[in-house]
């Protein structure tokens, strides 16, 4: 009929059974784009998830031995922060003052437990004086220099009872990276910190640390009680880090993300028998620490010591000392008047 209208093709209209128009055509197209969008980023994180894991360093740290500490209830991670160089430009070793020696020591020693009793991350002094299998007594961080970590495991192991499940180590240079790609970590210091041997120069008053100033606040021991306060800041800094690097503006930012990420995942040593999956569950615990779900202390010292052999050490409570680590043993929580701050 003259006159009559006609649909346009992109209309969809013509008479009944024609073809559908266009649009609809592009309509069923979207799950299959949709799909594939899926696909491709479920390739990507599984892929990346390996990635990272086949980055770590993994070391042969926790072996069985005659009188091993049998296993008990939760879980137990021991988490040390090395010496080791490695990572470092020549211009960083001088910045930060850290030297040029080979190899790797143990500058700070954490036991993590985490189970029905709570979360409780523990300090352990490197100057602490304590029996290293096959070496006599002397300061915990000599166990690490005569048989790495093998011989460091065992030595906690065997002053505290307390068998050790995970083993986690990072040096300056990773610490630094880590610190660096979440954009630095802000801190409220008390009183001005200058230390030259630590390559430390801080104001009083809230800051945000860098990598480097981080690594010297953490490796000070220029303070009135020198180890014992070092370990109670490691403690404040590493939660304060984990805090930051596990939060939404640094998870979800991937010039934030990626970086620590790789930084992280190329500077960290574990037990052959951890991965990633591992560590981030480490992480997690540390964050519920620092948010308040946990408990912080340093393990109690009785008093201090000295030797040829080994020089200025700590000696530790020994009443105090198992009672703490009988309650982590048992995983109950422990009890508050033997926690330090």
């Amino acid at each position: 009929m003259a006159g009559a209208p006609v649909a346009a093709p992109w209309q969809g209209g013509g008479p009944p059974g024609s073809a559908p128009g266009p649009v609809r055509r592009r309509r069923r197209r979207w799950p299959r784009v949709l799909l594939g969008v899926v696909v491709v980023l479920a390739i990507l994180i599984v892929g990346g998830y390996f990635y990272l894991d086949s980055r770590l360093k993994r070391e042969n740290a926790l072996v069985d031995y005659a009188g091993r500490p049998a296993d008990t209830p939760g879980t137990n991670w021991l988490i040390v922060g090395s010496d080791s160089r490695a990572g470092l430009t020549k211009q960083q070793r001088r910045d930060y003052a850290t030297g040029n020696a080979a190899g790797r020591r143990t500058d700070s020693m954490m036991l993590m437990h985490t189970g029905s009793g709570g979360t409780t991350l523990v300090s352990l002094p490197r100057d602490s004086y304590v029996p290293i299998p096959g070496h006599g007594s002397n300061k915990l961080n000599a166990a690490f220099a005569f048989g790495g970590p093998q011989l460091l495991v065992r030595t906690i192991e065997q002053a505290t009872g307390v068998r050790v499940d995970h083993y986690a180590e990072i040096g300056f240079g990773g610490f630094v990276g880590v610190v660096d790609a979440v954009g630095g970590v802000r801190m409220c210091i008390k009183q001005p910190m200058k230390d030259r041997k630590a390559g430390l120069d801080l104001k009083k008053g809230c800051q945000t640390l860098n990598g480097g100033e981080a690594l010297g606040y953490v490796r000070t021991r220029a303070s009135a009680r020198a180890d014992l306060d070092r370990v109670a800041r490691q403690r404040q800094f590493f939660s304060a880090l984990i805090s930051k690097a596990t939060s939404p503006g640094v998870v979800l930012n991937p010039f934030s993300s990626i970086p620590m990420a790789l930084h992280a995942t190329d500077n960290f040593s574990v037990d052959q028998r951890d991965g990633l999956s591992d560590l981030v569950g480490l992480m997690w615990s540390i964050k519920g620490v620092s948010s308040g779900g946990g408990i912080t202390t340093t393990v109690p010292v009785g008093g201090f010591g000295s030797s040829p052999a080994a020089g200025s050490y700590l000696i530790w409570d020994r009443t105090k000392a198992a009672e703490l680590f009988g309650a982590l043993k048992a995983d109950t929580k422990v009890p508050a008047d033997i926690v330090s701050r």
